[in-house]
């Protein structure tokens, strides 16, 4: 996840690879020297309330938000090569969003007719946000929160991705403790969601659907118990076959000891959310050994992991294509195939449809969240970061849609096994990658095998996006801390812990018997629904029409050589805020309660929690504005002019006018770190 690093000289701060917001040119112990203010502006407009900025914990100067130019370090820590960026990019964001989440919306949605939104918006929406995050980063030098210095009236934007991320980690990290289970019941021969006859098994469940079937239709047993129906039948023949009650292929309340694993071994599901129910221990259990594993990989930074990336982001494609390799030769694999790609075009009107395409973007390319800004501010100033876009949404909706493949090929084969249409084969649920695939690797040999390769490549794709998205909370964190307080003299190390800790107890929600509910309810309004879509609407519109979009695509050009297709910038104007809020304006017209396999649906108090959630981001942005607005002084125009100046850092002086150069006062001292008033 993060690059190998450069060595710096010896008079150089060493920074970690998250910290984009820290400012430092420490060549020796000296203080920042405040120099004369903006004419016109007061200096009680700044964050600090004070004429002097704030200062980091080693001296240097950070942004105010008052419109100076501060002087960024003399070096800041690059990229060994550009492909540890690609690599890094490609393994937080291809995650586990690419292999469970799009085949779960592609089925819930029809089908292939999920692939027309989602690519339309991928084109008009995600690559154009994509590429305008990672080249802020680039451009800025500078991490999530720090990077909007470029219009500090709207770092609300940074506070709101912060929030975001904090939901997302916290309810993100129960998929790999799912996964972390399932890893530890793949060591048993046979596997245990292979067979019935478990404690957690129903009377109801079977591993062959016809053969129950048969033994209800044909052999006529109206006496029949419900125990006899996953006994050991006769084969059936074809004339048999037809002889099936088209009721019975309905399957009449028989349950796969897939589904029944996930369900009532692994989440022990309770009536609702108004049954939390006991802790599952042995979750708990997984929960801690999953936190420690990311707690220590982030405890001292990850310099020492810039290799490892490599593995983690391409060995789950040599599994991927294993699975896809053995599922295409299983009976019924190509109808799963065809369903997968044969649109309902009745679906093409439904608004839910065109919210998941944007949503699913949004999440998969991790927008929204400030780690592809962070991670841009570490590529050198002149790479070709528009390339990197393409070539970054290429390989993300490229896995995306192999992924699908490989789930609706084991659809297909599930579906003519238990003599059913595919659209009922599996509940539709986040849990489709915890049944489709145990029931794929059941079918190989040395099923253990499969199945903890399986479910070790799940936990890869999740733990590098995890370290990713925790390393920014964290830096955000400490980038906020008061400089000269008891806070802001916290170790790393003690922040990151706390933050573990913090998001620990919240999971302990999630690891009861109504935790799915509760996961259900932080996936839907937290950090994956409207929120994204709010959080790109606005970074579309700060830099478009505050910072000056033109501004913006010369800067670009500054850095890659050559002017990008004005369609970047047709799209960051007016097409991307557009399709967020219609995206938005559906939602709200064609709202309808929040409900779990189409069973379950949430009480009000539920939803008003995840509304409370939703808007605990949404609202940062406006706040912040209005804050900043009132503390300033001067007329609303002054006020405006004042706080959406640029906070220029020192890589960027090269590029202002002979003018405004002639303007910057020279350092009193040669021992200080440089503070420069902004002239534009």
């Amino acid at each position: 996840m993060s690059p190998e690093l450069e060595e710096n000289s010896q008079d150089e701060v060493s920074v970690s690879p998250m910290e984009a917001g820290a400012l430092s040119e420490e060549e020796g112990v000296g203080s920042a020297r405040p120099l004369v203010p903006v004419l016109g502006a007061d200096p009680g407009c700044g964050e600090g309330g004070g004429a002097g900025p704030p200062q980091t914990q080693d001296g240097a100067t950070t942004g105010t938000g008052n419109g100076a130019v501060t002087g960024q370090e003399g070096e800041r820590e690059t990229w060994t090569r550009q492909m540890d960026f690609i690599m890094s990019c490609v393994g937080f964001a291809v995650g586990l969003g690419n292999v469970w989440r799009f085949p779960y919306l592609c089925y819930k949605n029809g089908g292939g007719v999920f692939l027309i939104p989602y690519l339309l918006i991928v084109f008009i929406g995600g690559i154009p946000v994509f590429f305008l995050e990672i080249a802020l980063g680039q451009f800025m030098k500078q991490g999530a929160v720090s990077a909007w210095n470029i219009a500090p009236l709207f770092k609300g934007l940074g506070l709101a991705s912060m929030v975001i991320v904090f939901f997302c980690n916290t309810y993100y990290i129960m998929i790999l403790v799912w996964g972390l289970y399932f890893f530890f019941h793949s060591f048993t021969n046979p596997l245990p969601w292979a067979t019935c006859g478990h404690p957690w098994n129903t009377p109801n469940c079977t591993q062959d659907f016809r053969r129950a079937c048969h033994n209800r239709s044909i052999l006529s047993a109206p006496a029949a118990t419900p125990s006899n129906l996953s006994s050991t039948l006769p084969p059936l023949n074809l004339t048999s076959l037809l002889l099936i009650n088209s009721s019975c292929m309905e399957a009449e309340g028989l349950r796969s000891p897939v589904i029944e694993f996930w369900e009532r071994k692994v989440l022990r599901l309770s009536g609702g959310l108004h049954e939390p129910g006991v802790i599952c221990y042995e979750m708990v259990l997984c929960l801690i050994a999953t936190w420690v594993i990311v707690y220590f990989c982030i405890w001292k930074g990850v310099k020492s992991t810039g290799k490892v990336v490599y593995f983690t982001a391409l060995f789950p494609y040599l599994v991927l294509v294993v699975l896809l390799a053995h599922g295409v030769t299983l009976p019924g694999a190509l109808d799963g195939i065809v369903y997968y790609l044969k649109p309902d075009w009745s679906k093409l009107g439904e608004a839910q449809v065109w919210i998941d395409a944007g949503t699913q973007i949004f999440f998969s390319y991790a927008i929204g969240l400030g780690a592809l800004t962070a991670l841009g501010s570490y590529n050198r100033f002149h790479n070709n970061c528009y390339q990197d876009a393409f070539i970054l949404a290429l390989i993300n909706s490229g896995t995306s849609f192999f992924a699908g493949f490989v789930v609706f090929s084991v659809l297909g084969f599930m579906a003519a096994e238990q003599g059913v249409d595919i659209s009922k084969v599996a509940e539709s649920g986040p849990g489709l990658a915890f049944i489709a695939y145990p029931k794929a690797v059941t079918l190989m040999p040395v099923a253990p095998l499969w199945a903890a390769l399986f479910f070790f490549m799940l936990l890869i794709l999740g733990l590098d996006s995890q370290f990713v998205g925790v390393e920014g909370l964290i830096t955000g964190i400490m980038d906020m801390l008061p400089p000269k307080s008891a806070l802001g003299s916290l170790r790393r190390e003690v922040v990151a812990a706390i933050s573990c800790i913090i998001c620990f107890f919240i999971d302990l929600s999630m690891v009861t018997e109504g935790g799915m509910y509760v996961f259900q309810l932080f996936d839907y309004y937290s950090a994956s629904g409207i929120t994204l879509l709010w959080q790109a609407f606005w970074e579309c519109v700060v830099i478009a029409w505050v910072y000056g979009a033109d501004r913006f695509m010369d800067d670009v050009a500054r850095m890659i050589g050559y002017q990008p297709l004005p369609y970047m910038k047709w799209c960051w104007s007016y097409i991307t805020p557009f399709v967020c809020v219609a995206v938005f304006l559906f939602h709200v017209v064609n709202y309808k309660p929040l409900t779990y396999n189409t069973v379950y649906t949430y009480p009000l108090w539920g939803e008003a929690i995840g509304w409370a959630l939703a808007l605990s981001s949404m609202l940062c942005i406006p706040l912040t504005v209005v804050y900043k607005l009132l503390r300033c002084k001067g007329s609303l125009r002054e006020r405006w002019q004042h706080l959406t100046t640029p906070i220029w850092g020192r890589h960027h002086l090269e590029y202002l006018t002979p003018e405004s150069e002639a303007k910057l006062l020279p350092a009193a001292e040669t021992k200080s770190t440089l503070l420069f008033e902004s002239v534009i």
